[in-house]
């Protein structure tokens, strides 16, 4: 309380960076898990990247320790925008007494993540290019080869324009809008039913984190397909006039992967996605209440 939506845009920024340190690792293994085996019936590719343990060490033996932070300064600024962007509006929300209403809570929550979703557009899809990038005995998906992320932005940029930044947008706003409702629709009762069992003390991160857990596996099935079409419209090799060769947009993407691959294929790496829900949730969180206080 007290804190204009002006401060929440700043303080939700930096709290999303901070967890964003701590979880980037996760978000390189999922992006490798949802591009093996593109467009490609299960058992007829090469798996490189086989659940999350394995792929984390596939990861660390071709790309080093490193390998593991690819991305991240991409990350910063897409947790930065699109969690700054997310909070504002959301505290924007609360002041003007919306979330009051019935339902308010996950409305708010779903339109301020979709807005952020949008203007950190740009920034998810160099990240997901970097991440993607590797050796070619391992590599999965269209390998775009950028040197870094200023050579990413400006080689996107000079090819196709400000719109070529905003290229797979249509599959990034419906998956922070569902994850954002779902995961404001259950975190709060997740973390009341684990303290009513007595797993930990009421008001302790343990109950927190647990929660975040709880209310994870809720959000990373329905996330995950989106999610899963997010990073393929991302990455997918472009024509000149910026039109993707794989995919014509988001419903092309949800019903080819589903026909090619199988229904089982719109959840690659939901092991991954769940692992990172819980833990970036609560420290987004956490940082996020730490900084208010201060």
């Amino acid at each position: 309380g007290g804190v204009p939506p002006a401060a929440d845009l700043v303080l939700g920024a930096a709290a999303g960076c901070m967890a964003c340190v701590l979880t980037n690792p996760l978000e390189v293994v999922k992006t490798r898990l949802q591009l093996q085996g593109e467009l490609r019936a299960p058992g007829t590719y090469p798996r490189p990247y086989r659940g999350v343990l394995r792929a984390v060490g596939a990861v660390c033996r071709n790309d080093g320790l490193r390998g593991l932070q690819k991305g991240l300064a991409a990350g910063l600024l897409y947790q930065g925008l699109m969690n700054g962007v997310r909070f504002y509006c959301y505290s924007c929300a609360l002041d003007a007494g919306w979330t009051g209403w019935p339902g308010g809570t996950v409305v708010a929550g779903a339109v301020a993540g979709a807005v952020g979703a949008f203007v950190g557009s740009p920034a998810y899809l160099v990240k997901t290019h970097l991440q993607a990038q590797t050796l070619s005995a391992v590599a999965v998906g269209h390998q775009h080869n950028h040197e870094s992320i200023s050579d990413a932005f400006g080689s996107i940029y000079r090819q196709h324009g400000v719109a070529g930044l905003w290229r797979g947008v249509s599959g990034a706003v419906p998956r922070v809008a569902v994850g954002s409702a779902a995961q404001l629709a259950t975190f709060a009762s997740a973390k009341d039913w684990v303290c009513q069992h007595q797993w930990f003390g009421e008001g302790s991160w343990a109950a927190v984190l647990a929660g975040g857990m709880v209310s994870g596996v809720a959000v990373a099935v329905t996330m995950t397909p989106f999610d899963v079409v997010s990073t393929r419209l991302y990455n997918q090799p472009v024509e000149a006039d910026g039109t993707g060769k794989l995919y014509r947009g988001f419903l092309d993407c949800f019903a080819q992967i589903s026909s090619k691959e199988g229904l089982l294929g719109l959840y690659k790496g939901i092991g991954a996605v769940y692992l990172r829900l819980g833990p970036h949730t609560v420290l987004s969180l956490f940082f996020w209440d730490e900084l208010r206080r201060m």
